[in-house]
């Protein structure tokens, strides 16, 4: 069976159904004690109210007038439904109360019980509806004539299964409604999976409720979100990466087809033009791979106090600027963190010229603050975010800036994968000032 509602649904009716028949066993049990002991008390009472009763009769030579008589007196005394009957089984006679529970309107819920006297007769005791109801046997027919019309009752132990039985079919039909829903909902849930692993990415399931199917599908909204930014993310690389590499491909091309043909004093501007091709090529792999790894969010290879005052000092020493600020500590990869820095310092003297500053300082938050500023035309406030997005490039600065557009979004994944942030602010008195941010060491 591969339905998984069935299974639960079979798994609580079996778990129902031994659970009812234990119970019955136990209540059967228990009933079958009650009625023994009720039996037994009223045979011991019967057997003494007979030994009382035999006293206290007139004897079986008596008038059958003067025994009916005191029958019913002793019947009125002791408030029991009495009736006699000689030894020979003739009726004597019966007290008003033996005779008027005859005709109740639930004939045979009351049974009468014979107790034999020393003299051969037969006094007979009404008993009450409980000890009928305890499983009493039928007690041999009363004398005819007198109307007895015992009809018998089934046994205890059918009506006890028969309310097991109407209990089982209640709890079985509300517990199908409840099992359903929950399956329900996995195969909604299963559904979406699949949809989503055949290719759906915009696919989400249902959150509804507060139990762990919700909980599990709010799991999988969740993935399928990453998932989706992730290969979004991917094909968005993988196609600009393959539209950037066309243009130096292409001259790298051009300039390997002259140069056999070139004369010989073209011949070395071509080598150098060959280099710069393959080196162009070079670096943009490089930044493809480590943009694909830092989204994919890979872990970082070392985690080691870096002195960001140092580190920057050092490169900025590349591009002739200069660092200043506090000596300060963050705890990070060095390597990746020398990469995000010198991709700042890279930008701001392609987009700033010769007016940049590095410095580093404590944040308001406490947190290691590196601001590389420079002077350039700055960033409108439209695009201060989708500048670190991959491959985006400001409008006109392509053709005469150049890049590739992934310097500032390599930036963006260092800090994060760091667990900190960048952003671009304008700088007073024109510019624009980076400022990355990394939780203290």
């Amino acid at each position: 069976m591969r339905s998984l509602y069935l299974r639960i649904y079979l798994t609580v009716l079996a778990a129902l159904a031994l659970f009812a028949l234990v119970s019955g066993w136990l209540l059967q049990r228990h009933f079958e004690q009650e009625r023994e002991r009720f039996v037994a008390t009223a045979q011991d009472r019967a057997a003494a109210w007979g030994e009382l009763l035999q006293r206290s009769l007139p004897g079986a030579e008596a008038p059958a007038q003067d025994q009916a008589a005191a029958l019913a007196d002793w019947s009125e005394r002791l408030r029991l439904p009495l009736a006699l009957e000689d030894s020979k089984g003739r009726h004597i006679g019966a007290s008003e109360s033996y005779l008027h529970r005859e005709f109740d309107d639930l004939p045979g819920a009351r049974r009468a019980q014979p107790v034999r006297l020393d003299d051969g007769r037969t006094l007979w005791i009404l008993r009450s509806p409980r000890a009928g109801m305890l499983g009493g046997g039928p007690a041999r027919r009363p004398p005819p004539g007198w109307g007895w019309w015992p009809i018998p009752l089934p046994p205890g132990g059918l009506g006890l299964a028969a309310l097991l039985v109407v209990l089982f079919t209640a709890i079985a039909g509300g517990a199908w409604p409840v099992v359903r829903r929950l399956t329900r909902r996995l195969e909604a849930l299963k559904q979406g999976v699949e949809a989503f692993g055949a290719g759906a990415l915009h696919q989400r399931v249902a959150e509804d409720g507060r139990d762990e199917v919700a909980a599990l599908g709010a799991s999988f909204n969740r993935a399928a979100v990453r998932i989706e930014a992730l290969l979004r993310s991917h094909q968005s690389l993988l196609a600009n990466a393959s539209h950037e590499l066309r243009s130096p491909l292409a001259r790298l091309k051009m300039a390997v087809s002259m140069i056999e043909d070139a004369p010989a004093a073209q011949r070395d501007s071509l080598r150098r033009e060959i280099h710069t091709n393959i080196g162009e090529l070079d670096a943009l792999v490089e930044e493809v791979l480590l943009a694909s790894r830092l989204e994919a969010g890979a872990a970082l290879q070392r985690q080691e106090p870096v002195d960001l005052l140092a580190l920057a000092a050092e490169e900025a020493a590349r591009v002739q600027a200069v660092a200043e600020g506090e000596t300060l500590q963050v705890s990070g990869d060095e390597r990746l963190l020398k990469r995000a820095l010198r991709n700042l310092l890279e930008n701001a003297r392609r987009y700033g010229g010769d007016a940049v500053s590095v410095r580093v300082q404590r944040g308001a938050a406490g947190e290691v603050e590196l601001c590389v500023c420079d002077r350039g035309p700055g960033v409108p406030e439209a695009y201060r975010e989708r500048i670190f997005e991959a491959f985006f490039r400001l409008p006109g600065h392509a053709e005469r800036e150049g890049g590739v557009g992934l310097g500032l979004a390599l930036v963006r994944q260092i800090a994060l994968a760091h667990g900190g942030s960048v952003r671009c602010e304008p700088r007073e008195g024109g510019g624009s000032c980076f400022r990355l941010s990394l939780p203290a060491a």
